[in-house]
């Protein structure tokens, strides 16, 4: 640093710009040979090296620009299909249940519709059984009327110790039946 100092000071005395670029030992044809050949290879560095790889690096940087775009693109249609499968799963879940309270329902009609035709028929077997004792029973009754009038004119007849005509038969039978009856 001091060595440019030094020069700067000898160049002002020496006799300004030009003297510091002779004292630095610049020759113009040189400098400017140099200057020249420095511009070319900006030029072409420029052009060929540092023009492709800036175009290269635009590209990449696109690409990346891009791919985030998209990621999260594809993260708010992930979200929105997490939201979708929610509602549809709530849904599903609601018609699920719907359908169970209906079966329950359903089938507790049923029960109750299958059981109330349970009992009708149980109600109409009884009633069919009543019915058929009651004439079974009046079956019976018949017969051992007829049956009883028979054993008392028989009875009879062995008492007496004589034969009975039919007209004597069925008054003693009826006499019999009248007598049972009250």
């Amino acid at each position: 640093m001091t060595f440019i100092l030094a020069a700067a000071a000898d160049a002002e005395t020496a006799g300004g710009l030009s003297g510091i670029f002779t004292k630095f030992g610049v020759t113009w044809p040189f400098f400017i040979a140099q200057l020249i050949n420095f511009v070319l290879v900006l030029f072409v560095l420029k052009k060929f090296a540092i023009g492709p790889i800036q175009g290269l690096l635009d590209k990449r940087r696109q690409r990346i620009e891009d791919g985030e775009a998209k990621l999260v693109e594809i993260e708010e249609k992930l979200a929105q299909s997490e939201k979708e499968k929610a509602a549809l799963l709530e849904a599903a879940n609601a018609d699920a249940k719907r359908l169970i309270t209906e079966a329950k329902d359903s089938a507790a009609t049923l029960t109750e519709q299958k059981t109330q035709e349970a009992v009708a028929q149980a109600q109409n077997i009884i009633t069919k059984a009543e019915e058929a004792a009651r004439a079974e029973r009046a079956t019976m009754a018949a017969e051992l009327k007829q049956e009883f009038g028979r054993l008392v004119v028989a009875t009879t007849s062995q008492v007496t110790g004589k034969t009975l005509d039919e007209n004597d038969q069925r008054r003693i039978s009826d006499e019999a039946v009248a007598t049972m009856q009250n």
